[in-house]
């Protein structure tokens, strides 16, 4: 390989070997801008990666020494960078004229607040994905496939890793399934329960609704609040509440009101979305058709609650999704490759699942079964392998209860048939000539209907609670019960995050204009105060009480067009995440009440159940600082 040839050969020295290349340059003897050209021949499919580092030689007036690096990679022709093109920040240079070859990307090591928005390689239709045991693993993360952290989690702790199936590892589209419950439980509405035919011809909005809303039963009311239970956003129907109708009604009471049951509904799963929005459909029909629903608002939503039950019941929603699961749920690549790695880890891994078996196996089938031409795959139970322990029925929460004392069944995969077990091991029939051979038990995994956690715990050898991470949807169904009762490890999923993180990052400094305007307000306020306390004192001249009065009337000019402005933002910030609710972690300045779940009792979060497949099954997951409002300020980086 020859030498590096340098257009800027003052002030740069450097070597070559093999296919390493170190680069000093000392900054006060470059002259001109800092180019060089780096000539040299890099066998096809290779790449080079260089660090150079630059340093500022003491000067008369310092004895310090300044430094900072970056990093150079070579590549040979068809080579493109996953991340220069993609982040804010990122530059690429193609510093040799003389032949498009080779080019030359640089990036600043020490730009940690950039580093973290870097891109994976693999694309998401990748037939190959990249996780982090592969040899491509172990590059950075884009932030909207990256793990948070509300609590040290050591995964080396961790031997057995749980997950949920409908939501979870499965994703249902909300445009088909979603629709298809809608419809559904419309149809029941007017069939079963004598509601009026023109709900029939009715539609489903299916981004209308989000997570961590509230449903006032008594008044037909929709809320969304804060941390705090301090109602932000508020319909009755689709219609939108006052500032003052919002205070009247929720905040002017002696006593705080709990928002729970049973006079509230928690919408805190994607599963109830689609009631949530036709309940506001019925509301804004019994208003606008007095008499056509003689039923309150409180007796219409346990009506619809009853019409999505029997959707359930009768396997209407689950027949159409196993006749065409491709229709109904997304493709993940990535579950196999992580269930493999965590297996390889030397962890356990299980499923727990309110699904019926039959049921289930079609959609793991989906999931983590060979595809056919068609794009569909084969029914048979070759998924099985990736799992120790698979409970269906499991009927969560109650599941989570150690005292419930229902009964474990263990499944015939074959014939789908019941066998009774006793503390999760065989018991014998009366007539023994009726029990079916255990063909399940010849496997490695073991499956099974209902049971509690106890026979989980039993299965799995599990010695402490605290060994087990478990990942699900539902914040109350698989999250809560699960941390709270048993002080399982949890993640939640939460595939709005996704979207939701990217805007963050892409409307920072509209945020940041927000403070400034926020704080801009409360100076303005403050003058005000300041002006009309002074005002109050007799020993204030004429003369000096009319600049008093005309510098008031000005301050409260210029209060009155601030907070226009800043509203107007705050409108505006608010809307570009969703048009009628925002964003879904916060409620202005203050965190949602549905990210206050999460805080509490998830000690992970993230977008994808198969995020876990871009970390080490070792990692060390460590949370950020927390703040009090007198600390931010002084510490807040």
């Amino acid at each position: 390989m020859p030498p590096v040839e340098c257009l800027q050969k003052q002030g740069v020295s450097g070597s070559i070997r093999g296919l390493q290349l170190v680069l000093v340059l000392d900054i006060p003897r470059l002259t001109g801008k800092w180019l060089f050209n780096a000539k040299m021949r890099i066998a096809k499919g290779r790449s080079l990666s260089l660090c150079v580092s630059l340093f500022s030689s003491p000067s008369p007036s310092t004895s310090s020494t300044s430094f900072s690096s970056r990093i150079l990679h070579f590549h040979s022709r068809g080579f493109s960078s996953p991340i220069s093109d993609q982040v804010p920040g990122r530059r690429k240079v193609d510093c040799s004229r003389e032949s498009s070859h080779n080019q030359l990307y640089t990036s600043n090591i020490m730009d940690s607040k950039t580093m973290q928005f870097e891109k994976t390689s693999s694309s998401e239709g990748d037939k190959h994905p990249c996780v982090w045991s592969s040899p491509e693993g172990g590059r950075k993360i884009d932030i909207g496939k990256q793990i948070f952290c509300n609590r040290s989690l050591n995964m080396r702790n961790i031997v057995a890793v749980g997950f949920d199936m409908d939501y979870t590892l499965a994703q249902y589209k909300p445009e088909t399934f979603e629709s298809l419950a809608y419809e559904g439980t419309v149809k029941k509405l007017v069939n079963d329960l004598g509601y009026p035919i023109e709900l029939l011809e009715w539609s489903f909005d299916w981004t209308y609704m989000v997570r961590g809303l509230v449903l006032d039963k008594k008044r037909g009311n929709i809320l969304k609040m804060d941390r705090h239970k301090y109602v932000k956003v508020a319909y009755h129907g689709f219609r939108e509440l006052s500032k003052e109708d919002k205070v009247a009604t929720y905040g002017s009471a002696l006593t705080r009101d709990s928002f729970d049951e049973p006079e509230y509904a928690l919408i805190d799963t994607l599963f109830s979305l689609a009631e949530a929005y036709l309940f506001a459909q019925l509301v804004d029909f019994k208003d606008n058709n007095p008499g056509k629903i003689p039923a309150d608002y409180s007796r219409m939503y346990k009506d619809v609650r009853a019409a999505v039950d029997l959707c359930h019941r009768d396997g209407t929603l689950k027949k159409m999704v196993a006749k065409d699961p491709k229709r109904y749920i997304n493709e993940d690549s990535s579950i196999i490759p992580m269930l493999k790695m965590l297996r390889d880890s030397g962890r356990a891994t299980f499923l727990v699942t309110n699904s019926l078996w039959d049921y289930t196996n079609i959609v793991m089938n989906f999931l983590c079964g060979p595809r056919e031409v068609d794009g569909c795959s084969a029914l048979n139970f070759d998924w099985l392998k990736y799992f120790d322990v698979v409970i269906t029925g499991s009927a969560k929460p109650s599941f989570f209860h150690d005292e419930n004392r229902a009964n474990l069944f263990e499944v015939d995969p074959e014939s789908g048939m019941l066998l009774n077990t006793d503390n999760g091991t065989p018991m014998p029939q009366v007539d023994s000539s009726l029990r079916l051979p255990l063909k399940s038990l010849e496997k490695s995994c073991q499956v099974f209907q209902g049971g509690n956690v106890g026979h989980l715990h039993k299965l799995l050898s599990i010695e402490s609670s605290s060994q087990v991470l478990y990942v699900g949807d539902h914040i109350y169904g698989d999250i809560l019960r699960s941390k709270k009762v048993l002080g399982w490890r949890t993640m939640l999923v939460v595939p709005e995050l996704e979207k939701e993180v990217r805007l963050l990052w892409t409307l920072r400094d509209t945020r940041k204009k927000l403070q400034l305007l926020r704080s801009e307000r409360d100076h303005i306020e403050d003058e005000i105060h300041h002006l009309k306390w002074y005002l109050r004192f007799d020993g204030v001249n004429v003369v000096n009480k009319e600049e008093l009065l005309a510098e008031l009337a000005k301050v409260q000019s210029r209060q009155e067009q601030v907070r226009l402005t800043h509203q107007q933002a705050q409108r505006e910030c608010h809307q570009k995440f969703h048009k009628v609710w925002g964003q879904l972690l916060k409620t202005g300045y203050q965190n949602s009440r549905f990210a206050h779940q999460v805080e509490r009792f998830a000690c992970l979060y993230t977008s994808q159940v198969t995020n876990l497949s871009l970390y080490s099954p070792d990692k060390y997951y460590r949370p950020s600082e927390d703040f009090m409002p007198h600390e931010f300020d002084i510490l807040a980086l």
